[in-house]
């Protein structure tokens, strides 16, 4: 059964690194793929078939197989010929060594090497499947491809996906840039005053309240959080807020954070152990 033809000007690798993956997942299937391929005037003619009829269900699979295959060249295409004049219009504000991270980076995501997942890490799954799904539509309703002329006339079909996972990447980057210099500035703040504690304990309690005790066990969490002008003017700041105005204004020489299981907000402690390094110490 004649599954794909395919036409091309130059050697592509990754066309048999693509077919090497649709044969050993159909090997699986107990179905063998094969290839023909001849030359004609400096283009490639290659033809991949099966030993046996295919179901819908598993055409659809080749079909998938298939789009990523030509996903992955179109990727390579766009990093190599225009990535940088996108970055560059885009996000001329970058440093060199920026732009060099941000290249590596939405490289690694737009060819799925994920190795945390969040949301934004999501967004771009998300993103990524719908280019493929759209690839995989082409191909069912198009037996045979070009893949110079698929190359040239549907970049302009995903290059808005392509374009809104980087942006995130960007975003992403941006946010953690800000968190990073926020850090910096908490840091060279609590190294340059003198402590007005020498020792704080703060108990995360199972409602993931937060008590705040002296050295002799005292709650003086009311005491401290009452001193703060956000407390007083500032209605909606958070508790989380409070407790890290309250660490920075008072700048204990020792902080105990105990049961940090009951944490709802992970992000408050990797702050405080940032900006208070060696002077924390952890219990659960």
């Amino acid at each position: 059964m004649l599954l794909l033809n395919l036409a091309y000007n130059i050697e592509r690798d990754d066309i048999f690194n693509g077919i090497k993956s649709i044969k050993e997942y159909f090997k699986s299937k107990n179905i063998n793929i094969g290839i023909s391929e001849s030359v004609e005037c400096k283009t490639h003619f290659l033809k991949i078939f099966s030993d046996c009829e295919l179901n819908k269900k598993l055409i659809n699979v080749f079909n998938i197989y298939a789009a990523n295959m030509l996903y992955d060249i179109l990727i390579d295409e766009f990093y190599n010929k225009e990535l940088d004049s996108f970055l560059n219009d885009m996000y001329f504000f970058l440093q060199n060594d920026e732009m060099n991270y941000i290249k590596n980076e939405s490289l690694n995501i737009i060819k799925g090497k994920i190795s945390i997942v969040d949301d934004n890490s999501i967004y771009c799954i998300n993103k990524k499947n719908n280019i493929i799904k759209k690839i995989a539509t082409f191909i069912d309703e198009n037996n045979t491809i070009n893949v110079e002329g698929f190359i040239t006339f549907r970049m302009k079909d995903i290059l808005d996906d392509i374009k809104s996972i980087i942006d995130k990447i960007v975003e992403e980057y941006m946010v953690e840039k800000e968190y990073d210099e926020f850090i910096k500035l908490l840091k060279y703040f609590v190294e340059i005053q003198e402590s007005k504690i020498d020792y704080m304990d703060i108990v995360i309690e199972n409602s993931g309240d937060y008590i705040i005790k002296n050295k002799h066990g005292i709650d003086i969490t009311t005491k401290l959080f009452s001193q703060l002008t956000e407390f007083k003017t500032d209605k909606n700041a958070s508790t989380e807020d409070l407790l890290i105005s309250t660490l920075i204004t008072n700048s204990p020489e020792k902080i105990i954070i105990h049961s940090i299981e009951n944490c709802r907000n992970k992000e408050v402690i990797d702050t405080i152990k940032k900006v208070f390094t060696d002077r924390v110490m952890i219990y659960k």
